[in-house]
């Protein structure tokens, strides 16, 4: 009883520690491959066209080179969730990534059951340490791919041991048990697919299991399709706490793994005939290449099925989850959520240059309303243009203090150190931005104040702040057009081509109203004239500084 005790306690500690295995080194390879190619990837997937297929492909391409459908799925729902990304695309890329996922049970069952995997897992592990070791290189995400392969094989070699008949077999007498087997089948998929937060983990586990003989091909194919369901899991977790929009593509996610599952199940014997007439050898192919093959057509046939139909998909995820009332006020949220072991650090850095971009707009919208006070200065702007600065100046207060945090929130990730550099830069920019809405809003209350006290100006006096507010107007126009981009050196010095004009029509403007007041004008009219053209000029000051900050990104 006592020997029997311990090799179940041995068994347990290394069925975890090999588990372990498997998923760090699916964990590595992916963010080895995210770090050499990920980020463009990522920005490759925040502006594809409204086109299906082009959207069905990207997502493919993307979660077969990353190696993960849930990281695909969570860039998703983050990029929706920032407005970068309508629910029309976000369904193509989720149906390309749930084929892509695919991938890695091909990997498993061509390379993993060929030879001695735990001979080939130690020097590939070897040379992707000394690789991601060499300094300047180049090559760390490469080393981090390769150690990700060795640890991958290492823990698939050692679940096959344990998962053999002679260890564990008597653990899966349900198999033959007719209909109860397959349905515990299933459940477990779905079970323990949500607890790893990977179906490509199970899959490795039940395509062992299944080469070793310890479940049958039905039941390997029932715990595959369950494992699609408790995938999801990753999409609903990043939904939590965001926007309708990006709970709908999480509806999507989950839409179209269990509709498919459903439609397998009901047709299952004519699903599986399928798979085995596509398989060469058919029921004496290798029963990991057949497993592999039946995730694929699964997937497969059913994008082929629900792809026509994406405006009816999205339509009834606009049915399912409700606009709530609270989303339609103006209140800015960026909320930080990590991605449960996936660090997609581009796809945060692409949400918040998201975010100051628009935060840039917003700036250059309360400029309109400045423009527009100058060009009629009476009691209408007030009620038309001030209460509206007033609300865009609060709103500019939200997303400065949340872009501030979110970014420092990713600052703590495993960030390199270029991305460090551009992360303090945008920092910067931010704080920029908000200083700009600060100005805008002073100027308007300048604007009200002459209004209230009925400030008399010559029309050429004001005919003269129409090209210095313009020059401004191209500035802030210029910030906008290149925000978040690198400025190179021809553009820098067409900031501050602007900036040297703007400072000279400040001087001019200065100098023209002191003659004014040396004259005899009104002092109270020509100090509040001043006070415009200073904090006009401000903001051609904070243009600059943006200016020479995207000059330094890398």
């Amino acid at each position: 009883m006592y020997n029997t005790i311990m090799n179940l306690v041995v068994m347990f500690v290394q069925l975890i520690g090999n588990l372990g295995f498997l998923l760090y080194g699916m964990k590595l390879m992916s963010d080895g491959i995210q770090k050499s190619t990920g980020e463009k990837l990522q920005r490759a997937l925040s502006v594809i066209t409204e086109n299906r297929f082009m959207g069905l492909f990207t997502g493919l391409i993307i979660t077969m080179i990353i190696q993960s459908s849930g990281a695909t799925t969570v860039m998703v729902v983050t990029f929706v969730n920032a407005g970068m990304m309508t629910l029309t695309q976000s369904a193509s890329v989720i149906f390309g990534a749930n084929i892509g996922t695919t991938i890695t049970a091909w990997i498993v069952s061509i390379f993993g059951f060929n030879f001695n995997i735990s001979d080939f897992a130690i020097p590939v592990f070897g040379l992707g340490f000394f690789l991601a070791k060499i300094k300047k290189s180049g090559f760390k995400g490469v080393g981090d791919t390769l150690m990700g392969f060795g640890l991958l094989f290492f823990g698939l070699s050692g679940l096959s041991g344990i998962f053999s008949p002679d260890q564990i077999g008597w653990l899966f007498t349900f198999k033959d048990s007719g209909i109860i087997s397959l349905i515990i089948g299933f459940f477990i998929g779905i079970i323990i697919t949500a607890i790893l937060h990977s179906s490509s983990a199970f899959s490795a586990i039940v395509i062992t299991m299944a080469y070793n003989g310890l479940v049958s091909w039905e039941l390997a194919a029932v715990m595959t399709l369950g494992s699609n369901i408790g995938s999801t899991i990753d999409a609903i977790l990043a939904a939590l706490g965001a926007s309708a929009d990006a709970k709908r593509a999480a509806f999507i996610h989950v839409f179209f793994n269990l509709t498919g599952t459903v439609l397998a199940l009901l047709f299952f014997k004519q699903f599986l005939n399928l798979v085995v007439f596509l398989t060469p050898g058919g029921m004496d192919s290798n029963i990991a290449i057949r497993i592999s093959m039946m995730h694929t057509v699964f997937k497969v046939l059913s994008t082929v099925v629900m792809l026509p139909f994406v405006k009816q998909i999205v339509s009834l995820s606009k049915k399912a989850i409700k606009e709530k009332s609270s989303e339609n006020e103006k209140i800015f949220h960026l909320d930080f959520t990590e991605s449960f072991g996936k660090e997609n650090i581009a796809a945060y850095i692409i949400r918040a240059e998201k975010a100051i971009a628009d935060m840039a707009d917003l700036v250059t919208s309360m400029f309109d309303h400045i423009q527009v006070g100058f060009m009629n200065r009476d009691t209408s702007f007030e009620e038309e243009h001030l209460e509206q600065l007033v609300r865009e100046e609060d709103y500019a207060d939200q997303m400065h203090e949340q872009l501030t945090r979110y970014i420092l929130h990713i600052e703590r990730l495993p960030v390199t150190e270029k991305q460090l550099d551009n992360l303090s830069i945008m920092i910067q920019v931010v704080d920029d931005l908000e200083s700009m809405s600060d100005d805008c809003l002073s100027i308007g209350m300048l604007i009200k104040k002459s209004v209230d006290k009925n400030m008399q100006y010559e029309e050429s006096d004001m005919e003269r702040l129409v090209p210095y507010l313009e020059l401004v107007r191209q500035f802030l126009q210029f910030i906008h057009i290149n925000i978040n981009k690198h400025l190179s050196e021809e553009k820098l010095s067409m900031a501050q081509e602007l900036e040297d004009q703007i400072d000279a029509y400040r001087k001019n403007l200065k100098k023209v109203a002191r003659k004014r007041l040396e004259k005899g004008a009104d002092v109270k009219s020509e100090l509040l004239y001043i006070d415009f053209v200073r904090n006009i000029e401000k903001i051609g000051d904070r243009a600059f500084s943006i200016s020479e900050g995207l000059s330094q990104t890398r």
